[in-house]
């Protein structure tokens, strides 16, 4: 891990905070971490929305929806499917040893072009592991061919590949921004389920306040399946490519607008021949989103907000939402508080792994009737250091962790770091920090702060910002 010597200076942060103990972890194991009854902080990187397309031949538990069935479609459906129908392409990812379908999702040819858009989660196996996927194209009457990948844009799920056949020009790709109006009809059409190709009729309803990128929201239904397949305007222009929906809703979809696709089509225009290698470029992109993350995450100082007689930071914003919880109703010895703040959305890179994303937790513990030393083994089980996500995911190293006693402000803490590298991107890494008071014996403060996808340098700068805002603003 590049600068992992530096690794025990982490929680030296700022001059104001003056160590008293140093005592490095060993790396934790791969074990599979394991679930507690009611974890203290919300999963790291699920965003609500859950990309549909990329989806295995025999759907897994929970994977298959109840009301995947599609409504019948209007005359104007079925005339805009009619003249559509040969321009629409099922994208399958194939395993090269036996040439088994792996993921299937859709793309459409764009004009009269042979290049087709898609989902970059469609393609993302072709992209990661070329040495182990492959990929071809399926139209609406079986001839299938292979498809040849050339461009990528994992911040906004696209991207671009090439076929042996040519559009007949009935998807148009504007140069232009498509101005849409609030409820305007949209046709978006795809292979749903791999059941075969199908269109689904719905309306333009805005565009998603809390993702870090603009997505419009689609209100008809978006099925597993047909992911990077188009949107459409009763005309026939692409309005936006089908990337994902809410399992909790009901037909609430969602759209890469138009826009970032057509840099995309310019990026394809000026490059030449493609990457023999996409990681890098993949690298490169996850490196300039966690630039503007940190950036918009730092650009004023973390909010503060009062837990008992402690100070705690968080952050709420068009990204982050918080909310809390407590156990003051509960039969227990001891009062739980819980403030938890996380981003809404993440970058999907692969189906093990999805990045960009920040959360925080803290977690106010107290019983004046627990035993000083009861009340200790209490605190202690609350702070595992074992909570930090899967181990078994290969495309990251093991945790190499490091544990201090400091004093942040006005609070001493014990605070353990650890950070985890990406071995297929050099220079993004995940931060985990997890800090607990140690200034009183009935009462405890639990915080954890979790960065995933960033430059050492910004990983150190959220979690110096994190810990120097942690303190105290009165006595118990």
């Amino acid at each position: 891990m590049r600068r992992a010597a530096s690794l025990f200076l982490l929680l030296c942060l700022s001059t104001s905070l003056a160590a008293s103990g140093d005592r490095p972890l060993a790396p934790l194991r791969k074990t599979t971490a394991q679930p507690a009854a009611k974890p203290d902080a919300p999963p790291l990187v699920t965003p609500p929305a859950t990309p549909p397309a990329a989806t295995p031949p025999a759907p897994g538990p929970g994977e298959t929806d109840t009301t995947t069935t599609l409504p019948q479609p209007s005359s104007a459906a079925q005339e805009l499917y009619s003249s559509a129908q040969s321009d629409l392409l099922q994208i399958r990812m194939l395993l090269r040893n036996g040439r088994t379908q792996s993921t299937v999702g859709s793309g459409f040819l764009v004009g009269e072009s042979n290049l087709v858009l898609t989902n970059y989660h469609v393609v993302s196996q072709m992209a990661l592991d070329p040495a182990v996927y492959t990929g071809e194209y399926v139209d609406t009457d079986g001839k299938r061919g292979p498809i040849e990948l050339l461009a990528v844009d994992v911040l906004h799920d696209l991207a671009v590949v090439r076929v042996n056949r040519q559009g007949s020009g009935v998807f148009i790709v504007p140069e232009k921004p498509v101005k849409l109006t609030q409820g305007q009809p949209l046709y978006s059409l795809g292979n749903p389920l791999d059941l075969g190709f199908a269109i689904s009729e719905g309306a333009y309803n805005g565009v998603v306040s809390r993702s870090f990128y603009d997505q419009l929201i689609f209100s008809g239904p978006i099925n597993s399946g047909m992911s990077g397949g188009p949107s459409v305007t009763a005309g026939g222009t692409v309005a936006g490519i089908n990337v994902s929906k809410r399992r909790d809703g009901e037909a609430v979809s969602f759209l890469v607008p138009v826009k970032y696709a057509q840099d995309l089509l310019r990026t394809v225009e000026l490059q030449g021949a493609p990457p023999k290698d996409f990681n890098p470029l993949i690298a490169a992109q996850l490196l300039a989103h966690q630039r503007a993350m940190v950036a918009r995450l730092l650009d004023t100082p973390l909010s503060i907000k009062n837990m008992g007689p402690y100070r705690v930071p968080v952050r709420e914003s068009g990204q982050v939402r918080c909310w809390g919880r407590s156990n003051v109703k509960a039969e227990t010895s001891y009062s739980a508080d819980t403030m938890s703040c996380a981003m809404e959305s993440a970058i999907y890179v692969s189906d093990t792994q999805q990045t960009g994303h920040v959360s925080m937790t803290h977690q106010y513990l107290r019983s004046p009737s627990l035993h000083p030393l009861r009340f200790a083994a209490l605190a202690s089980s609350q702070f595992r250091i074992d909570r930090l996500g899967s181990t078994r995911d290969t495309r990251l190293t093991g945790p190499l962790c490091s544990e201090r006693f400091v004093h942040s402000n006005t609070l001493p803490l014990r605070a353990v770091t650890c950070v985890r590298a990406y071995r297929k991107f050099p220079g993004l890494y995940n931060f985990t920090l997890l800090t607990a008071s140690t200034d009183n014996p009935q009462a405890s403060l639990q915080s954890r702060l979790d960065v995933a996808g960033v430059s050492y340098d910004n990983g150190m700068r959220v979690t110096r910002a994190f810990l120097n805002a942690l303190g105290r603003n009165r006595e118990l």
